[in-house]
């Protein structure tokens, strides 16, 4: 199967055109195979070509008879009565004002992707851990999130998307240098650059050669451990993620602070995405920016809060509320043990209270996950 989503492009303005091809072209994920500016040239295209998509205005697809099948996003440069009443007769999955609305019809896009081969129609709970802001405790609640799935029989794997620091290597153990503990010769780890020249075509059979397996029962796609050698990861990252997805229980995914331009769209996929708070000031407001940010890619309905390193202080878990509208999922208390523990690469052991709110965090999730 094709590792992006084809798609046929029907629009009147060359410059739009342009416009449209550029941008999808560059999230790795949607590729252009054929444009078109008239009715008889998309008819043909669309024949021709059997896209997973057509991206176009309303009034020159119905023209051209329709889709024939594929899915039809519809995309404008101004919103009007005409053009969204054609949308909904042509059964457009969505509506796209250019250029205000161009990330989440790149997310349409990339979703229209058929299932991996083999993938038997069923899908594992794809929870992202999202830290707008350092120091919120990301890396903690990302790892231990992904032991407690672990605990409750789920098959694992969580997957640092962090290139830029890889601060899951170093929390696990997995070898600061590059090795794993007390293997013979000193095994060297393997990472997402190992998966960058096979891309196109991963398989699981390419992520089980490369998954580096912790104690506590689960998986982990870490990080390059040289960010900067190896070409861009994300579009490897974007594929792996929908391959395990398909072939695992629960995927963690741990996401860098600032999100790459253009990544929302690898967010597809995500069941939940993880808000982390800690009970400041600067951190309410850089999950404010960030919420803004995944509200643009249309990510806003799958956004849930959790406070972190909860402790008595002026601002309390229930001013997110106040401030965000909605209550957090989960409120982790301070558990002095774990900067330690990450330190040395470990988990937190025992039962405290910060490990039996991640692990009633799993519980809700895997409820949640269920009703899908």
């Amino acid at each position: 199967m094709e590792g992006f989503a084809r798609i046929v492009l029907g629009v009147t303005s060359p410059q739009l055109a342009e416009e449209v091809v550029d941008f999808l072209d560059r999230t790795g994920r949607a590729r252009v195979v054929a444009t078109a500016s008239s009715a008889a040239d998309l008819a043909r295209v669309i024949a021709q070509g059997k896209p997973h998509a057509v991206v176009g205005e309303p009034d020159l697809v119905r023209s051209a008879g329709g889709v024939d099948g594929s899915a039809f996003l519809a995309v404008e440069t101004a919103e009007s009565v005409r053009a969204l009443r054609s949308a909904l007769e042509m059964g457009a999955r969505g509506f796209y004002l250019w250029p205000a609305e161009r990330t989440a019809l790149a997310a349409a896009a990339v979703g229209t992707i058929p299932p991996p081969t083999g993938d038997t129609g069923s899908s594992g709970l794809v929870v992202a851990v999202y830290g707008p802001r350092g120091g919120v405790g990301t890396t903690f609640v990302a790892t231990h999130l992904a032991a407690a799935f672990a605990r409750r029989g789920q098959d694992t794997v969580l997957v640092d998307v962090d290139p830029a620091f890889a601060d899951v290597t170093t929390a696990l153990g997995a070898g600061p240098e590059g090795t794993v503990p007390g293997s013979a010769g000193a095994r060297k780890v393997r990472t997402i650059a190992d998966l960058g020249p096979v891309a196109e075509e991963l398989s699981p059979r390419h992520l089980e050669e490369v998954l580096w397996s912790h104690s506590a029962g689960f998986r982990v796609l870490l990080a390059p451990l040289e960010p900067g050698r190896e070409p861009d990861p994300f579009p490897a990252y974007r594929r792996a993620v929908r391959v395990l997805a398909a072939t695992v229980d629960a995927v963690v995914l741990h996401l860098p602070r600032v999100l790459p331009e253009g990544f929302e769209e690898g967010l597809g996929l995500v069941d939940r995405i993880l808000v982390v708070l800690s009970l400041d000031v600067l951190s309410f407001r850089a999950a404010r920016r960030a919420l803004g940010q995944l509200s643009a890619a249309g990510l806003a309905d799958r956004c849930e809060f959790l406070v972190n390193r909860a402790a008595r202080a002026e601002i309390v878990p229930g001013d997110v509320q106040r401030v965000f509208g909605r209550s957090p999922l989960c409120v982790v208390p301070t558990d002095r043990r774990a900067r330690t523990a990450q330190d040395r690469g470990r988990l937190v052991a025992g039962r405290g209270g910060a490990i039996r709110s991640v692990d009633r965090l799993a519980a809700r999730l895997l409820e949640k996950g269920a009703g899908r």
